[in-house]
């Protein structure tokens, strides 16, 4: 699908595809739609929305926002960051971490057919799949990323349901869909997904996670990023802990994130008698977030589910050796720069982390791998220019010169 787009010298509207003007030429609008974005909300779904955002408002489109208020009533209806406008809808109700904001409709229904392009954000959100039915109704072309088929939180007897009948509805519609790797699109087509597929990594910016020097003095650190909710496995990374300070009893365990199981999971640790080695640190700003990973020896990540997690791929870009869920769309990632294990093992998890915390030289030459490879494969500039190019692509536009220029910004 495509829409027309306005002559801004005229008040007649052009066919579709059609530009007149270089103001047109030179840029597009972008309708984002996202249940989460940073710092509102911490993860990697926000950081990604907010990344992308203001770096394409740098290059001089025009994005706005739609999103949820999670229920804070204090946050502005509407607010510029960074270049790009927010505009905040009031959250009914919020199940299984699922924010319902019906105001969502009457925005879309009001705006998007003044964009050139939707893109909307994981099929598993409410929001998204609001965006696909309006989608029937607007000749603005609709993308969605595909951050993680599967959801973290919802019970299995649901998404049981909801796969096969509202996501595949919601990704049937959408003119393009993203994915982070050739496994995820792979599973969209064993599904039933027929829509044209661009794989598009997740990115990192890498001049902001960098490897650096800093205070290790209080020894050997192993750390967990993201939310504390089920399915990530921090509860197996506690009682994996438990085994691993009986051989490196300096060793601490840092928790950044913050969730429903934050209060169970520090009971474990208490239950576990390893209370006094874990750190909770809740949220930390995302531009605070290199110096946690320079300080920390060993990252672990024993999600059961993912797409490409921003926060392994932050790890490795700042030189801090990974131990990963042994997920397909990983092992290209972590070859080399990390182990993999069953993330059902606490065994596994367990040796593996001993492993690199007694081997300093292979953390190291581990730490440098990664840093190569999210360097040549993951730079954030690169995703940006795939992704806008899909728009150019979907909504008909002309040719746009600034994409040649991304690696400036």
């Amino acid at each position: 699908m495509s829409k027309p787009m306005e002559d801004q010298s005229s008040e007649s509207s052009l066919s579709k595809g059609e530009t007149t003007s270089k103001q047109d030429d030179a840029s597009l609008r972008i309708l984002r739609v996202a249940s989460d974005v940073y710092p509102d909300v911490m993860g990697g779904v926000g950081i990604h929305v907010h990344e992308m955002s203001k770096l394409q408002a740098k290059l001089g489109h025009e994005v706005t926002v739609l999103t949820s208020d999670h229920g804070d009533r204090g946050q502005p209806r509407k607010e510029n960051r960074d270049g790009y406008e927010i505009r905040r809808h009031r959250e009914l109700v919020s199940p299984i971490d699922n924010s319902i904001f019906p105001g969502l409709a009457q925005s879309l229904f009001q705006m998007a057919s003044d964009y050139d392009v939707v893109h909307a954000h994981s099929h598993l959100f409410f929001s998204t799949n609001l965006a696909a039915v309006f989608s029937r109704l607007d000749d603005t072309p609709l993308v969605v990323t595909n951050h993680g088929l599967i959801s973290q939180t919802a019970p299995k007897w649901l998404q049981k349901a909801f796969i096969p009948t509202v996501a595949r509805f919601t990704l049937n519609t959408a003119d393009q869909i993203f994915c982070y790797s050739e496994t995820d699109e792979q599973r969209l087509r064993e599904r039933g997904i027929k829509t044209d597929v661009s794989v598009i990594h997740n990115g990192i910016d890498c001049e902001t996670f960098v490897p650096m020097d800093v205070d290790t003095s209080e020894g050997l650190q192993v750390l967990f990023v993201g939310r504390l909710k089920p399915g990530k496995g921090v509860d197996d990374l506690l009682v994996a802990f438990e085994d691993v300070i009986k051989e490196f009893p300096e060793a601490t365990l840092k928790i950044v994130g913050d969730g429903p199981l934050r209060d169970g999971l520090a009971q474990l640790a208490k239950d576990k008698g390893i209370y006094s080695s874990v750190r909770f640190a809740g949220r930390i700003p995302n531009d605070e977030m290199p110096k946690v990973y320079a300080a920390s020896d060993v990252f672990v990540l024993p999600s059961k589910n993912e797409g490409l997690p921003r926060t392994v791929l932050e790890a490795m870009a700042c030189r801090t050796p990974v131990v990963t869920s042994s997920l397909p769309q990983l092992e290209p990632v972590v070859e080399g720069a990390g182990f993999m294990i069953d993330a059902d093992s606490t065994e596994q998890i367990s040796e593996y982390i001993g492993k690199l915390l007694e081997d300093r030289d292979q953390r190291i030459s581990m730490g440098e791998t990664g840093r190569r490879r999210v360097e040549k494969e993951y730079s954030w500039a690169e995703t940006v220019r795939k992704t806008t190019s899909v728009y150019k692509e979907v909504s008909k536009a002309t040719d746009y010169t600034e994409f040649e220029n991304l690696d400036h910004v």
